[in-house]
């Protein structure tokens, strides 16, 4: 009788151990599984955060190349009334003749300055800065400075076009990044025309843009060239 009863305590306690064995498995498979799951949703957040970020940026760089077509159509017709929506209404917009930023020399109009100075019939003349090489004095009507050192080729038509990417440089520092922080800039750029130059005679345009009220205008106009 006395072993029976040590036979059914023994089984009750290998019963009792299998259980809490399979417990403890389950338990721990449940665990697992739901750490699984949620390294599984974290890496669909991120996809997804990662393709929602993409598209902004597409959205964003369709937005910026289509205001540039629209600007460089209104500079190419020189309807500057026009172009002058475009212009930043409390930043004003900056001309740059060279890719370096001279943020003390360039000159820099509000909406209204460049409205009342591109419809003056006698055609002011304005120093926009220097002249690379001799360091004369860039002494020009707006008129003038516009076709020369702003649409001096079909930039409405260019060879290449980025978005908020340098393409054309030469030996002139470029401090674009530096001076225009927190904006967006297009490139319309062409690596030259006569092979007898060899690519010296390469031209880009920058037009820099700074959003207000989820709005894109324009802070800068950055032509560059081949400098010496």
């Amino acid at each position: 009788m006395k072993n029976i009863v040590v036979f059914i305590i023994a089984v009750c306690l290998i019963l009792i151990a299998c259980k809490h064995k399979s417990e403890s498995k389950i338990k721990d498979t449940s665990v697992d599984t739901v750490q699984g799951l949620n390294r599984k949703t974290d890496s669909l957040l991120q996809a997804k955060r990662s393709g929602d970020s993409i598209q902004l940026i597409r959205r964003k760089d369709s937005i910026l190349l289509k205001l540039t077509q629209g600007i460089l159509l209104t500079l190419k017709n020189k309807n500057y009334s026009a172009f002058a929506n475009y212009i930043h209404p409390v930043s004003g917009i900056r001309f740059s003749p060279y890719g370096y930023i001279d943020t003390i020399h360039h000159i820099r109009f509000s909406r209204q300055k460049f409205m009342a100075q591109a419809g003056k019939a006698d055609r002011e003349m304005i120093v926009w800065g220097s002249f690379d090489g001799t360091g004369d004095p860039i002494r020009m009507t707006l008129h003038n400075y516009m076709q020369r050192f702003v649409y001096d080729v079909d930039f409405l038509k260019p060879e290449k076009r980025s978005v908020n990417e340098i393409i054309g440089g030469g030996n002139s520092l470029n401090n674009l990044d530096s001076v225009y922080k927190d904006c967006d800039f297009t490139e319309s750029y062409f690596s030259g025309f006569e092979k007898k130059y060899e690519g010296h005679d390469w031209r880009t345009l920058r037009l820099v843009f700074k959003e207000r009220n989820r709005q894109f205008f324009l802070v800068g106009i950055v032509h560059d060239e081949w400098t010496i």
